[in-house]
């Protein structure tokens, strides 16, 4: 796994100071590859590279890498894990292409040189990588189907830059550090930056599965190579399912371990990360190593559940557990490795069990991705729910239903009874997409604009965040609303929020975490199962638990989702207190001039009083207001 930057100049050739510039660009992310270093420029184009060894540990795997005559040049960030299977069926010697190294990096290249951008459809992993074409002058972007590498850009008159994280192109005193309007919009809804925006005004994020060409005159095309596809198949029986379940996630995690480094686990106590450890015993016989997180509030640890898993299949097992005094240190580390502001709690757990991991192992596995693949949600089990639950009048549900339900007292439990019944009654009355982001909003239209500041309610024209949702609802195309549910989540949340700091926390500590679940034949079966057998009888994960009977303990198999968050609810009232204040106070209010400071106070104080629940949004708005010191101000 690596890191990679580049610059391309618009109708002109690159200078010394330009030169000078990639050096700092490439450097700027040395945490993502320590083994090596390297830089390349020819003509209007320059590449960085910084190497984490995976695969082909010698110096044959230094990058940027071209092919024999220099035409076709690469920096390149991932793990294609069918690379043998395509030097062979594309006969890539045979047609004599010449090979210095065993490494994934070189197949690409001459495969570009048989296909061109085409080859983006053929690779199988996760990458993120920039192509130079020397005979077309194109310069041709591409990144990997779920979003789990990352690639930036940022264009203007004179450049077209890129990087794998944005420091890299900020790094250019050049460009503009501007704090995106529509993007805080959206941010203080979901809690994370979601699409092809970023924080910053003007810097962007290829999406996923599409390609991103630059012309010699900086003109720019983004093409779709791949979607996600939810056409079901009646003929798939439950059995069938099963076995083709098991049999997918066992291959995928094959092609998951192939490195020349230790491969560990980060084992949740959930039952995707218990799957991983599952099928990992069967397929080595080395000791395994997991690394598990936890939390002294019994609503949020799953340590006791991983403690099983690990004893029951005798790993080598070590555990941190995060605490308030941890999260106040390493906010502003976290906030340093993402760029941007985030507000989903697991980022901070993920960092310490990567800097757990990192003595031990180069590569980790990680269950990310499955809740998307199998239907592991309980927003899923909500809509099963909704369907029903609308059908008692309105006046019932909102004139008896819902009032008694906002007598609940609030808690500060992790998805506690009273949380979970008002957010679902909030959704019954709106259409499935609108309630999917119900279930899970941070702030509303109405709330956000209550909190603006008059220069920001003056200079935003909002689009309102459930574009988003409306949008995948409709571009999936499945005749089950279930199975749209899946894909807004899988092309939305999975890239967008899951992804992030699933890549940052990790690279923040050079590790290299892979996500078996993600597999193109694992999704692509998947898609095709009916959503009815996905969640059979409202069994979130009906299949996977079926295909893992006999290889699990029945207590993981039988267990509710938890999900990796933090406590911070209730820490922001005590042990955190004094940062909600300072961050989020009067004076740091009225220098900020994005929220009115009565607005913000009003939120801090109702959730201070326990009148209210504002966890999320006082985390995110304190992730914010740290970011914007730290990287506008």
């Amino acid at each position: 796994m690596c890191g990679i930057c580049g610059i391309m100049a618009i109708g002109a050739g690159l200078g010394p100071g330009d030169q000078s510039l990639l050096e700092t660009m490439t450097d700027t992310m040395a945490h993502r590859g320590p083994n090596d270093r390297g830089t390349w420029v020819e003509g209007p184009v320059g590449f960085g590279h910084r190497r984490l060894s995976v695969i082909d540990l010698s110096s044959a795997g230094h990058q940027p890498m071209g092919n024999e005559d220099g035409a076709v040049v690469m920096t390149y960030n991932g793990e294609v894990y069918n690379f043998r299977e395509l030097k062979a069926k594309h006969r890539l010697e045979e047609k004599g292409h010449a090979f210095k190294s065993l490494t994934d990096s070189e197949v690409i290249i001459h495969l570009f040189e048989e296909l061109g951008p085409a080859i983006a459809s053929e690779l199988s992993g996760m990458f993120a990588l920039a192509i130079w074409d020397r005979k077309s002058g194109m310069l041709h972007l591409m990144r990997d189907r779920f979003g789990i590498k990352p690639l930036f850009y940022q264009q203007d008159g004179a450049y077209f830059r890129f990087g794998s994280e944005i420091k890299a192109i900020i790094a250019d005193a050049r460009v503009p550090r501007r704090p995106s309007l529509q993007a805080l919009h959206d941010f203080l809804t979901l809690n994370y930056v979601p699409d092809q925006q970023t924080a910053f005004e003007g810097i962007h994020e290829v999406p996923p599965g599409h390609v991103l060409s630059v012309s010699p005159d900086g003109t720019t095309a983004l093409t779709r190579y791949w979607d996600l596809d939810f056409t079901a198949s009646d003929a798939i029986t439950e059995e069938e399912a099963v076995a083709e379940s098991f049999r997918l996630m066992d291959e995928s995690l094959a092609r998951h371990l192939i490195a020349d480094v230790p491969v560990g686990i980060f084992l949740s106590g959930g039952l995707d990360s218990s799957t991983l450890v599952a099928l990992m015993s069967k397929q080595t016989n080395a000791k395994l190593h997991t690394y598990s997180v936890g939390f002294e509030d019994d609503s949020f640890n799953e340590l006791p559940y991983a403690r099983i898993v690990a004893e029951h299949f005798k790993t080598e097992h070590r555990e941190v557990i995060v605490t308030a005094d941890m999260v106040r240190e390493l906010l502003p580390k976290s906030i340093a490795f993402i760029d941007e502001p985030y507000g989903d709690g697991s980022a901070i757990p993920t960092y310490c069990v990567s800097e757990l991991a990192k003595d031990d192992v180069v590569v980790v596995l990680s269950g990310e991705g499955g809740d998307e693949v199998f239907a592991g949600y309980d927003t899923y089990a909500a809509y099963k729910t909704y369907r029903m639950a609308r059908r008692v009048p309105g006046f019932i549900r909102n004139g008896i239903i819902a009032p008694l339900a906002q007598l609940l007292p609030v808690s500060d439990k992790k998805l506690s009874f009273e949380f979970k019944l008002k957010r679902f009654l909030g959704g019954l009355d709106l259409p499935p997409e609108e309630a999917h982001l119900w279930w899970r909003i941070v702030l509303t239209e109405a709330q956000k604009f209550g909190m603006y500041s008059d220069r920001v309610r003056n200079e935003l024209d909002a689009q309102p965040t459930v574009r988003h949702f409306r949008e995948r609802f409709a571009r999936c195309g499945a005749d089950e609303v279930l199975s749209r549910l899946m894909y807004i989540d899988s092309t939305l949340f999975l890239p967008d929020d899951l992804m992030i700091k699933n890549d940052r926390m990790t690279m923040a500590h050079s590790l290299e975490a892979r996500v078996p679940f993600t597999d193109p034949e694992l999704t692509g079966y998947l898609g095709r199962v009916p959503p009815a057998l996905k969640m059979k009888n409202g069994r979130k994960k009906h299949l996977m638990r079926r295909a893992m009977e006999g290889h699990l303990p029945q207590s993981i198999l039988d267990k509710k989702k938890v999900g990796l968050e933090m406590p911070y609810s209730r820490w922001l009232k005590t042990d955190l207190a004094d940062m909600v204040h300072h961050y989020l106070g009067e004076e740091r209010m009225r220098k900020l001039d994005i929220f009115r400071p009565d607005a913000v106070k009003r939120l801090v104080d109702e959730h201070m009083t326990s009148k209210r629940d504002h966890g999320r949004a006082l985390w995110g708005m304190l992730n914010f207001s740290m970011w914007h010191e730290m990287y506008i101000e």
